[in-house]
């Protein structure tokens, strides 16, 4: 006992006067223990901060996997649903499809054009206007625009009308004015508008033009 006692004495001796004195001049115990505490801090510090780092990677790594989780999921009923679009395609080509054939090319312009001329004669109407304005060219098709002015019975004003509607080429009427003359003649005020799509140069040219466009927005 009277050993450990002295020990004790001596190692507790050795922590004593240690301030102001530096570290290399310490007893060889408190310099012992105070290495092994600056190990084990720069132990425990490395140690969060690699966990830290990994606690980044594991959260990256779970918003990954819910990102992929889904896209798997939009994936897995495209999947199961692919039949099913492969008919609404079907079903939407052929749609464009009848919608084209009722645009006539640029050559059956004044075929259509004589359709609505003979339209309203056919109804006994008298022409006043006739007027084909500026074509007006969109991204995919063109628009030509008609000022017509007819005149004649209600009936076949009515009728004319319902003509314009069942031509096989689309035409529509806009802008229509009606006004009551004498005798019940009728006079109708319109702006007829049809649509033929366009040929492969002017589709290039409009592809063209908006790629210019797309460029000065750029800058």
């Amino acid at each position: 006992m009277a050993d450990l006692k002295n020990i004790g004495n001596s190692i507790a001796a050795q922590f004593s006067g240690l301030n102001g004195r530096h570290p290399g001049q310490w007893p060889l115990i408190p310099r012992l223990l105070c290495g092994l505490g600056t190990v084990v801090g720069v132990l425990v510090v490395g140690w969060f901060l690699y966990l830290e780092s990994q606690q980044e990677e594991l959260t990256q790594g779970r918003n990954q996997e819910e990102k992929l989780r889904s896209e798997y999921k939009v994936k897995v009923q495209q999947a199961v649903n692919l039949d099913s679009l492969r008919k609404q395609k079907e079903q939407v080509s052929g749609y464009v499809a009848t919608l084209e054939k009722q645009l006539p090319s640029k050559a059956e312009m004044d075929a259509l054009l004589s359709d609505i001329n003979q339209a309203g004669l056919g109804r006994g109407l008298q022409f006043e206007l006739f007027k084909p304005g500026q074509v007006v060219v969109k991204d995919y098709y063109a628009e030509l625009p008609i000022n017509i002015k007819v005149t004649g019975g209600y009936h076949d004003v009515g009728s004319f009308t319902s003509d314009i509607a069942n031509l096989p080429r689309i035409v529509t009427l806009n802008n229509l004015t009606l006004v009551a003359g004498k005798d019940g003649v009728l006079s109708l005020d319109a702006v007829a508008k049809t649509f033929r799509y366009l040929d492969a140069e002017e589709v290039a040219a409009q592809r063209k033009a908006s790629s210019g466009n797309k460029g000065k927005g750029a800058k």
